[in-house]
């Protein structure tokens, strides 16, 4: 079950990602300082989606063990959907209104020889950074389950730790009542045969009574 504080994130991640997708779908139709200050909105959007996700991967470690894989997919399609937004937003980057606006957002200066092998170029560039970005995030993502399945195994180490602890204290409080039953089977033996030598020596007081009784009648007749 989501904690609070997980909800209000996945509400804020929401209400960000609907204003990338509604921003960068207008930046193609923008032109010069008008573009340009689009453009950053949206990176500082970007930026503010991140930091949500990765604060979502912290309040993922405090939830119980059997929640957190249901979120953590979760928070990866969340990725994945934030990963397709910045190749959106570098495709807009690319999309310009007309020639001008070709010039002021490739070359900076005033060419009037613009051509497309230079857009190719262009475009060949931001394919390259689209997929060591994707290499990145595959690293995160790596070190992400990796320090998950640390987690876990802590955890079932610890278990696991508390299981033998509990044994090894039955174990110990066995051997105190089995300790406890041998001094008491001791005492009784003992008493037993104490008994049984004073019941020895009762019979055999008797039977001299009884000879010494004998001797004397005999004696006496």
């Amino acid at each position: 079950m989501a904690t609070p504080l997980m909800q209000s994130f996945e509400q804020q991640y929401s209400q960000i990602t609907s204003e990338i997708v509604s921003s960068t779908g207008k930046i193609s139709s923008l032109t010069g300082n008008e573009k340009q200050a689009a453009i950053k909105h949206v990176e500082k959007l970007m930026e503010e989606a991140m930091e949500l996700l990765e604060q979502m991967d912290i309040e993922i470690h405090e939830m119980p063990v059997k929640d957190r894989d249901r979120f953590v997919t979760r928070v990866k399609s969340y990725r994945a959907e934030l990963s397709k937004l910045e190749k959106d937003l570098r495709r807009a980057r690319v999309v310009f209104s007309d020639d001008v606006h070709l010039r002021e957002e490739l070359m900076g200066v005033d060419n009037s020889h613009q051509t497309e092998d230079q857009r190719a170029r262009l475009l060949d560039s931001t394919e390259r950074l689209e997929r060591g970005s994707h290499r990145l995030d595959v690293g995160y993502k790596t070190c992400l389950e990796t320090e998950q399945m640390g987690a876990q195994m802590l955890e079932d180490l610890h278990s696991q730790r508390a299981t033998l602890q509990h044994a090894r204290d039955r174990l110990r409080g066995t051997n105190e009542a089995i300790g406890k039953s041998s001094r008491v089977l001791s005492s009784m033996i003992r008493r037993a045969i104490q008994n049984r030598v004073i019941l020895i020596v009762l019979v055999l007081i008797i039977l001299f009574v009884i000879g010494i009784g004998i001797f004397l009648a005999v004696r006496r007749s």
